[in-house]
């Protein structure tokens, strides 16, 4: 690569209908996306990279930027400029010693931001097969401490790949940034709008350090006011797109009343033990609640959360995979995550067609049939009156 600061743009469909307010989690509006990785840096900067992708919408722009300086790194930045944009003092950046190494301009566009950041993994020896970890956890993983791969980029939208080496195997994250709705071809299969990304993660023949390891991935939210505070569970009948599994969560960040989520971390509790996924390879995860950590913390295992906040909060909380009686680690050596990042209202899957068919059957058809038969009723009284009325009375 030539210079590190690549420019690659998506150009927008001219047929295509610009119909959203800004924010707005879902409706049919595209977003033109650009990406350049390590912005700014004329050569390959030591220590990980830095991508940037900008999502411009009719009058905001979402910024993602993903780093691998540090623990992995996702920050989204909403502001309301289409022609925000961000800019990067490497000097400071590099450091790590310092906030103000990143920043939005024009700074006053900037509405919400918030980084989440993939800290630690963690195995332990399920002993008992109850997937409690308890004192037979192993010592983590710190992601922050991992040699991570130069990230590449490719596909047809902005997709990043990182992939870091561990226990023989490697721990790998994907991102991809959307332009429009639409859903993810490979199981779960998570309904995406154009103001979320989607991150997968997974491990490929880590070595486990017992016949029954199982892992556990720690993820920390860090921002300013509005940090994620909450998980909350919702759940469907439906199951279309991702077999067997009824419900979503989803790790929300709202406003100070609680009237409206500003941004969010959506997943299904679902993992999958194959690359190529069939049903019987999910297993279902877990995840704690969210509990507040150390802002100071985070910022010294993330130059991003280190260059951009200068007071960060973090808030944190683990995703265990595998439930008691479920298959262990070993059986496959290899288990993948996906998740949603995103600014407003999570998106939310509507009855696909076969389900409102299946109702409209399963319910009509017994409306329908006692009307049927409360017709024949009023019907056969009627014929009975008019029988009666025909004979005379005899004296």
């Amino acid at each position: 690569m030539a210079a590190a600061a690549r420019d690659w743009r998506l150009a927008p469909s001219a047929a295509l209908l610009l119909v959203c307010l800004a924010g707005s989690a879902r409706g049919a509006f595209h977003r033109q996306l650009s990406a350049k990785l390590n912005p700014g840096y004329s050569s390959l900067p030591p220590g990980g990279d830095l991508l940037h992708v900008r999502a411009v919408g009719v009058n905001d722009t979402l910024h993602y930027l993903f780093s691998s300086q540090g623990a992995p790194t996702l920050l989204l930045l909403h502001t309301d400029s289409a022609s925000s944009d961000i800019q990067v003092n490497w000097t400071q950046f590099l450091a790590r010693n310092t906030s103000g190494g990143l920043w939005v301009e024009p700074e006053s566009s900037l509405q919400f931001s918030s980084a989440l950041v993939f800290s630690r993994l963690l195995e332990y020896d399920d002993v008992n097969d109850t997937a409690t970890p308890t004192s037979d956890l192993f010592p983590p993983y710190d992601l922050q401490n991992f040699t991570w791969s130069r990230l590449n980029l490719s596909g047809p939208a902005p997709t990043a790949l990182l992939c870091g080496g561990v226990a023989r195997g490697s721990l790998c994250l994907r991102l991809a940034v959307f332009g429009d709705e639409g859903r993810g071809q490979r199981w779960p299969r998570l309904l995406h709008s154009a103001n979320s990304s989607q991150m997968e993660v997974w491990l490929d023949g880590v070595a486990p350090r017992s016949p029954r390891s199982r892992f556990l991935l720690e993820l920390q939210t860090v921002g300013g006011a509005y940090l994620p505070s909450r998980v909350d569970v919702h759940r469907s009948i439906d199951d279309e797109f991702t077999p067997s599994i009824f419900q979503v969560s989803q790790w929300v960040s709202s406003a100070v009343d609680g009237s409206a989520v500003l941004g969010f971390v959506q997943w299904k509790p679902v993992a999958y033990r194959r690359s190529d996924p069939v049903l019987e390879d999910a297993t279902p995860c877990r995840h704690s609640e969210p509990v507040p950590q150390s802002g100071a913390a985070a910022a010294s295992s993330s130059a991003l959360v280190r260059a951009f906040f200068a007071t960060p909060h973090a808030v944190g909380l683990n995703v265990s995979f595998g439930l008691a009686g479920e298959p262990f680690y070993n059986g496959s050596g290899f288990l993948s995550w996906t998740l949603l990042v995103g600014v407003g209202s999570p998106p939310v899957d509507a009855f696909s067609p076969l389900v409102v068919g299946i109702m409209a059957v399963s319910l009509g058809t017994p409306m329908i049939l006692l009307l049927l038969g409360g017709v024949c009723v009023c019907f056969r009284k009627r014929d009975g009156t008019n029988a009666g009325q025909a004979y005379e009375p005899i004296n």
